[in-house]
């Protein structure tokens, strides 16, 4: 993320087709009657307070998109006088944008907790991608660090709902999807319950996409005692993700400690090769493309290469994986080539990495 000329955050958002495009991120406003404790614009914290009026947002937006700046819009806000006034306020901004300024292009709108079901079906309208923000795993993690939020009322349900309207729209509406946020760290939660939730979510939902957020304390609420979750974490739990969303992992594949926590010290790919030592050396030739994806080193992009070079021929050396895009070196102690093993180091554990 970089910060723009006028000093506002311009965020990369990428896209279902691969392409990344910059989105300007935005509150419609910081007042808000919720109390979370994590949060830095809670209800009973003395900042500096402002809103947008719809027409005012629409044309600040088309002012930089027009600049150059930005190529979409990522629109939040908080919560004032109720979820459906400030959603109508949301709405009537980016119905501006659209019709008055004509942008048709990337929009990701929030729906805000215990929206309607008539403000959800307008936003999916409107939006490339929607999202309702679940903060925590279940209803009493939740309880811990935002405890006027219903769980299951005002932020599952309009989940669903979404992705009702979603699926019956034949394409139309939302085509990018939904997503999900979860505040790590402050409510004492393991990394287990974390990506049970997400891997159901990506399954039931078809979700797009969960981001982890490391919790940190902000100075002058409730859990400022609290220590920062450390970026590490949150590192480890979006490798897990990246499992699940694309290397056909399932969640009983994930490796967690006695804590129910992704390992500090190595990647969860890598765990879980050494914790299944009987599946391996796997021979490169003979392997499906679920089995490659399982070994340390091989991606979707260098596993689709080795299979397309194999109707061609044998593979032989750790040369011709590296061609292929592979980390060959983290590879070389899971494999066979040819029936043999190539030459490699296995270190006794890898080194942190952030």
């Amino acid at each position: 993320r970089e910060r723009d000329d006028l000093g506002r955050w311009i965020y990369p958002a990428a896209l279902p087709d691969g392409q990344r495009v910059r989105v300007l991120k935005v509150l419609m406003t910081n007042v808000c009657e919720k109390n979370c404790y994590y949060c830095g614009v809670r209800a009973s914290r003395d900042v500096p307070r402002t809103s947008f009026a719809p027409e005012e947002l629409a044309r600040a937006f088309d002012l930089v998109h027009r600049a150059g700046l930005v190529d979409g819009l990522f629109l939040s806000s908080g919560v004032r006088a109720g979820a459906d006034r400030t959603m109508d306020r949301m709405i009537a901004g980016v119905e501006l944008i659209r019709r008055r300024y004509q942008f048709p292009g990337y929009i990701h709108l929030k729906i805000l907790p215990g929206a309607s079901g008539a403000h959800i079906e307008r936003a999916v309208q409107l939006a490339h991608r929607v999202s309702v923000n679940l903060e925590a795993p279940s209803p009493e993690r939740l309880a811990a660090i935002a405890p006027h939020k219903n769980f299951v009322h005002e932020l599952a349900e309009p989940m669903r709902t979404a992705k009702l309207l979603i699926d019956g729209s034949g394409g139309r509406y939302a085509p990018a999807g939904q997503s999900t946020q979860f505040v790590v760290g402050a409510a004492g939660e393991a990394d287990r319950e974390i990506l049970s939730v997400s891997a159901r979510l990506y399954t039931e939902l078809e979700l797009s996409r969960a981001y982890y957020l490391a919790f940190n304390p902000v100075p002058g609420t409730p859990l400022d005692h609290l220590p920062a979750t450390p970026g590490l974490r949150e590192h480890r739990l979006y490798q897990a993700d990246w499992l699940l969303r694309f290397y056909g992992f399932t969640y009983d594949d994930l490796v967690f400690d006695p804590t129910g926590n992704l390992s500090p010290v190595a990647d969860p790919k890598l765990m879980y090769a050494r914790m299944h030592a009987e599946r391996f050396p796997l021979e490169v030739n003979r392997a499906t493309r679920h089995e490659l994806l399982r070994v340390p080193g091989l991606g979707p992009r260098s596993v689709a290469r080795i299979l397309a070079w194999r109707r061609q021929g044998t593979l032989r050396d750790l040369a011709e994986l590296r061609k292929a895009g592979a980390s060959a070196e983290r590879a070389a102690p899971y494999i066979l080539l040819d029936g043999r093993r190539p030459p490699h180091q296995l270190p006794l554990w890898e080194e942190p990495r952030d």
